[in-house]
């Protein structure tokens, strides 16, 4: 049996905000109402008092106002108490992320049940229930160009591979990419693969965290929970944060390679062959 002082210490839980709607941030703070969750790590990057104040109405937030350094560095700081507590599991979660508190106890589960999985992201949908394909193919720099710049009737089949929908995603897969909104941890991999990347302000951040932990451990698609994504696409209506998503992922290929980049060009043919035939 689970005593209290282990419960306490499962799960961990992050949010990184940004003059966030108090609305968004109180229904992702309900979705982690569970006895598994410790504590849970607000961290503002605009030092907002109305966020502060806010966060003083949860018992189980800590509230950490922060320079603005950008998406990964925010949640470093949460992570780095969640490895000198002895957490077990952290949870990266946007604020437009929301889900039934229920869920966490099967994912823990899951979780303890394989032990050489080091990250997970579940089912993820929109509001009104599309799915979103969250686990993906490692991008070339084509993917990234041609599916923002050209229409989209000119890239559908790029697509269509990229963001695996060839797959079947009632099936679990190990997937060395995760989009970013709900990252499942087990804190001891992080000893070994590292925080996030903290030169990339933001963006590309989800992809070097999760290739990095799939050298060592299973990074899991896991359809069996769900939760919901609003998932803006802001620097898709913002000049501004399209400029910071472009100078990130120059960032992100200048480390990884933009041509040459045979650990991409292999895990993306094993996704390929293992997941469906999306040539």
């Amino acid at each position: 049996m689970i005593n209290q002082d282990e419960i306490s210490k499962m799960i961990n839980a992050s949010i990184v905000t940004y003059h966030t709607e108090l609305s968004e941030l109180g229904e992702c703070l309900g979705s982690l109402n569970s006895p598994l969750v410790g504590t849970i790590y607000v961290v503002d990057n605009s030092c907002s008092p109305v966020i502060e104040a806010f966060c003083r109405g949860y018992g189980k937030v800590t509230y950490i106002p922060s320079d603005n350094r950008g998406y990964g560095a925010g949640h470093n700081q949460a992570l780095r108490l969640s490895l000198a507590g002895g957490v077990k599991y952290h949870l990266v979660v946007n604020s437009d992320v929301h889900f039934a508190p229920a869920i966490l106890e099967k994912i823990v589960a899951y979780m303890d049940a394989n032990p050489d999985v080091g990250q997970l992201i579940p089912r993820t949908v929109y509001p009104d229930g599309r799915p979103q394909y969250v686990c993906r193919m490692l991008p070339t720099p084509a993917n990234l160009i041609f599916r923002r710049f050209l229409p989209q009737s000119w890239v559908t089949k790029m697509n269509y591979r990229y963001l695996m929908q060839f797959a079947n995603h009632e099936q679990p897969m190990n997937v060395p990419y995760h989009q970013g909104s709900f990252m499942f941890f087990r804190v001891e991999s992080l000893n070994r693969v590292g925080l996030f990347d903290e030169r990339f302000f933001m963006y590309p951040e989800d992809i070097d965290i999760t290739r990095r932990m799939h050298r060592l451990y299973r990074t899991m698609y896991w359809p069996d929970v769900t939760i919901v994504h609003a998932h803006r696409a802001s620097s898709y209506h913002n000049g501004r944060m399209l400029r910071i998503h472009i100078v990130n992922m120059i960032r992100y290929f200048n480390k990884w390679g933009w041509i040459h980049d045979p650990e991409r060009r292999a895990w993306n043919r094993q996704l390929l062959d293992e997941y469906g035939n999306g040539r």
